[in-house]
């Protein structure tokens, strides 16, 4: 088992996009995250590349990433002032995605904060 070495990773977790955590890994999962705080280790730590589910569901059945695209489309679509939902644990430039397609959707955007 060779372990990779990630410098400069960053952590999305918190929302503080701590950027300079140094991973350990190996083809399947992170063993040591250097320099991550509490909350940054338990995410980087707990996660796993193993596929152990579907690329997607379509109304619990597999379906291809293509399948599920079109579908979500079509729920949007068809939607009536979607709601855009969380966003935590992403990148400031998927945060713009998401606000942009709630503006386009005519839709409402928020953040787990209203909790």
């Amino acid at each position: 088992m060779e372990m990779k070495v990630i410098e400069h990773a960053t952590c999305t977790f918190c929302g503080c996009v701590c950027d300079d955590i140094e991973l350990h890994a190996d083809e399947t999962r992170i063993h040591q995250a250097k320099r991550a705080c509490v909350l940054g280790k338990a995410w980087f730590l707990n996660h796993t590349a193993e596929h152990k589910y579907p690329d997607a569901l379509i109304d619990g059945r597999p379906a291809t990433v293509d399948e599920a695209i079109e579908a979500a489309a079509d729920h949007l679509y068809n939607a009536d002032m979607p709601l855009v939902y969380g966003m935590s644990n992403t990148t400031c430039e998927a945060q713009k995605e998401c606000v942009e397609m709630a503006d386009l959707l005519c839709g409402l955007v928020d953040s787990h904060t209203s909790l």
